[in-house]
């Protein structure tokens, strides 16, 4: 700011209107309880908030220095005074307008629901708050203290801001020249780019939003159905004792295998789950990455037979199994009645996800293979002898499960007494088979004779959604977007699996809520849109105006999504929201450019050519301070690599790339579209020095 103005205290003054913003939004969010935390405070741009504090500190400069020029001598107060109260006034409206419209951009924010609304209303909070305060400050604060402290007697010498801003007009208006002689090749430059980049945005991928870096890692153990909780913890151990002694980087593991005795997590011990703490990654060796050491120990852990393994981290764990009832990014189930069919059908599926690019961890719930005794009466058998099948039942509940035969009291305690075989003799099947059962002539027969007993795979678990048969089939995804694994997972199931009637498939995972929220954002940007073409119409009261400062929402896509591809992240939730934001500031540029060539209209200024190039140059300055305070803003989100920078990236980039193209097309193709709209004919070239 100090260098575009020349003026260390109208630097002062832009620059103070932060903190005094930020204040009035901490009082805000004291007020409607809204915490501070990572999204609420970190994706603020101080720039953003001193967008209107810009222009108008701009806009008193350029009259103070015109009113200099013109008296050839300082000012006195009451001139100093009016200058300051004319200048503000002439150009307030723009930037009332502008930050209203910025404010009515975040409005979609509100419309998200879920997890996505948890994370980002708080923002979208925020920055309202910090908005309002940046407003009323630019309409009371800011001309103050352009009175108070800005010097009367301005010296008519060329400041390094002069120099920049004569350079650059140098390199400019020979463009924008070149431009209005040229108008419809402009154009059509400016529609193809617009065409590529909503073209290129149909193959960027997608996912819900970015996964943090939580410092630690999660597992998952998946070992046989029915193995015994003391085998279980063996395997436990062992793999504990690997992780220790291999990675130096690994400060320690803890297991839970099965379920608590509050089952608000049922496992059986088949089931355990790893959070394996691991120390800073400065004082990593095995390693560099995450990813390289998870490779590592999942290569490690092979040795250990019988069981299966799927990394994530601890919270990301609970937060899949929360969104759709499994642990990884991906789950696809299938529904149905018999449980063979959906076991068959599950490890087709898992075939196929694991000739996926991208696909790893991938694991078929076990619904089958848990070993049960299974005793099948003979009815023919139990009628020769007389027996009901109520009578062999008995016999077998009192032997295997145990049944009451009395009570017994100590004081006022009554305790029932349970008859049961012992736990040695209910694990041997062929003490099973010799259990006596008494005929009604009192002869004792073996339940061999009356019914078939066996060990036999059985369902090893049952689970539902909506009361119907599920199986699940999940995995995780690395090295690729989510979005585009489950494009490409789902057209190979549609050519590859067969259901038998009845039968259906379903895809869960985080991929679920983008769609969710981008359903939401569906409705809610375009009655965003539309609020912002309405407040145009109102700061215009022109329908044609307004729908030149809107040109710029679209065009200022074309750098967010190009600025997505150069850094290689795939759109996500937090992408959208960098494009929301986008609206705001690509639209502010444009209203003040607009009300500067309605102003010089009403100054006399008929000639459209003239018009054109003497606003241009005049709003070169105010646009590119808007733009270049807002990307440097974001520029430590951008670059950021501390917590949660993963979520705040693809917004800073968006935002970034998006104010490039946006400041592109209100300096070159805004004027273009204004001269076609005010039949402005091609015109000599007419550049002089400015």
């Amino acid at each position: 700011m100090v260098l575009l103005l020349g003026n260390l205290r109208a630097g002062f003054i832009v620059a103070s209107v932060i903190p005094l913003s930020m204040l009035f939004a901490i009082i805000m969010m004291n007020l409607f309880n809204v915490s501070g935390n990572l999204m609420s405070l970190g994706a603020i741009d101080f720039g953003l908030i001193v967008d209107g504090a810009v222009i108008i500190v701009e806009s008193v400069i350029v009259a103070i220095a015109a009113k200099i020029h013109l008296n050839k001598k300082a000012l006195n107060k009451e001139e100093f005074d009016e200058t300051v109260y004319s200048s503000s006034t002439s150009i307030i409206k723009s930037a009332i307008f502008g930050i209203l419209i910025i404010l009515v951009v975040y409005l979609p924010i509100f419309a998200l629901g879920g997890i996505e609304g948890k994370m980002f209303k708080p923002m979208a909070f925020t920055v309202g708050f910090a908005l309002v305060g940046a407003l009323l400050l630019s309409i009371t604060y800011v001309p103050m203290m352009c009175s108070l402290i800005l010097k009367r007697d301005l010296k008519e010498k060329e400041t390094i801001a002069d120099k920049i801003m004569n350079g650059l007009k140098r390199m400019y208006l020979p463009v924008l020249e070149f431009a209005l002689r040229n108008k419809l090749i402009t154009i059509g430059i400016a529609v193809v780019f617009l065409i590529i980049s909503l073209l290129t945005f149909t193959r960027l991928g997608g996912e819900f939003i970015p996964k943090l870096d939580e410092g630690d890692l999660a597992y998952q153990i998946v070992r046989l159905p029915g193995i015994s909780l003391t085998e279980s913890i063996n395997i436990g151990t062992r793999i504990e004792k690997i992780l220790i002694e291999k990675f130096p980087e690994v400060k320690t593991v803890v297991t839970k295998t099965g379920a608590p005795e509050l089952a608000t997590d049922p496992m059986g011990p088949e089931f355990s789950d790893v959070i394996v703490i691991l120390k800073p990654k400065d004082e990593w060796t095995t390693a560099e990455t995450k990813e390289e050491l998870i490779e590592k120990i999942q290569r490690e852990l092979s040795i250990v037979p019988g069981v299966g393994l799927s990394f994530t981290q601890p919270i990301e764990l609970r937060f899949n199994e929360l969104i759709s009832g499994a642990r990884g990014d991906i789950a696809v189930k299938i529904f149905g009645d018999d449980l063979s069919v959906l076991s068959d059908k599950g490890n087709e599926v898992s075939a196929i996800m694991g000739e996926i690019n991208g696909a790893e961890d991938i694991s078929v719930q076990q619904v089958e293979g848990l070993p049960q005794l299974q005793i099948k009466i003979l009815r023919d058998k139990i009628s020769l002898y007389g027996i009901n099948v109520d009578d062999v039942n008995n016999v077998i509940e009192t032997a295997l499960a145990g049944k009451s035969s009395g009570v017994v009291f100590e004081g006022d305690k009554k305790f029932d007494i349970i008859i049961k075989y012992s736990d040695e003799y209910k694990k041997n099947i062929d003490v099973i088979r010799n259990i006596l059962v008494a005929s009604p002539e009192n002869l004792m027969i073996p339940l061999s004779e009356l019914a078939e007993i066996d060990v036999k795979e059985g369902p090893a678990e049952i689970t539902r959604d909506n009361g119907k048969r599920r199986i699940v089939i999940q995995g995780n995804v690395r090295g690729r977007d989510i979005e585009s694994f489950v494009n490409e997972l789902k057209s190979k199931i549609g050519t590859q699996l067969n259901l038998p009637p009845g039968y259906y498939l379903e895809y869960g995972g985080t991929f679920k809520n983008l769609e969710s929220a981008r359903q939401r954002l569906l409705i809610a940007v375009p009655v965003s849109l539309f609020f912002i073409f309405a407040l145009l119409f109102v700061t215009f009261n022109s329908v044609k105006q307004g729908l030149l400062v809107f040109s710029g929402i679209p065009f200022s896509v074309v750098g967010g999504i190009f600025a997505l591809v150069i850094r290689d992240l795939p759109f996500s939730i937090s992408a959208g929201i960098g494009f929301i934001a986008l609206f705001g500031v690509a639209v502010l540029n444009g209203i003040v450019m607009i009300a500067f060539f309605n102003r010089l209209e009403e100054e006399g200024v008929t000639n459209i050519h003239d018009r054109i190039i003497s606003g241009t140059a005049s709003r070169l300055r105010p646009i590119l301070m808007t733009a270049l305070v807002a990307s440097l803003g974001f520029i430590p989100m951008a670059l950021s690599t501390g917590s949660g920078a993963e979520v705040q990236r693809p917004l800073a980039t968006v935002v970034i790339g998006g104010l490039i193209s946006s400041t592109l097309l209100t300096l070159i193709v805004l004027p273009v579209l204004y001269g076609i709209f005010n039949k402005h004919t091609n015109p000599e070239y007419t550049f002089k020095k400015s």
